[in-house]
């Protein structure tokens, strides 16, 4: 199994996970479709955004797979007047990840992090490992710390 970055942080850290690996469909990366093809409860899976504010520059959001995020939520949490979803062609360039694998640890550069507060509710959940097709599995908790996120009511 190959190590990503955000399973070398994790190391690192000494915090306890475990890797799934699944068959990526290109043509369908949500999360949805993620939970399905690896059979892991969509409930559990949680994706990372990324958002440019007006205020503040770049924030990431871990929310909820099968969720849309609200946006006037994230941008009271991060303390900006507006936020907006960051275009898929400035994700590589800014943070080192691509759609479909992009991981809340193991960012190009620091940015603030969110984790919808509904995480601490589940005693474990899924997040990329920083690449398609491979899911680290997590108590919210760990990756809290991992990636010294705040919590906030995102959706």
């Amino acid at each position: 199994m190959k190590k990503t970055n955000a399973v070398r942080i994790l190391d690192q850290l000494k915090i306890s996970y475990t890797l799934l690996e699944y068959q990526v469909d290109e043509s369908d990366l949500s999360a949805i479709h993620l939970a399905e093809t690896a059979g892991i409860p969509i409930e559990l899976v949680y994706k990372t955004l990324v958002l440019e504010s007006d205020k503040h520059g770049h924030l990431v959001c871990i929310v909820p797979g099968a969720e849309e995020i609200d946006l006037k939520k994230a941008a009271i949490a991060s303390t900006n007047k507006k936020v907006a979803l960051l275009k898929m062609k400035d994700l590589e360039p800014l943070t080192g990840y691509i759609r479909g694998g992009c991981s809340p640890l193991g960012l190009k550069k620091s940015f603030p992090i969110l984790i919808d507060i509904s995480a601490l509710a589940l005693g474990k959940i899924y997040i990329s490992a920083g690449m398609r097709g491979m899911q680290i599995c997590l108590s919210p908790s760990d990756l809290i710390k991992a990636c010294n996120a705040k919590i906030a009511t995102l959706i």
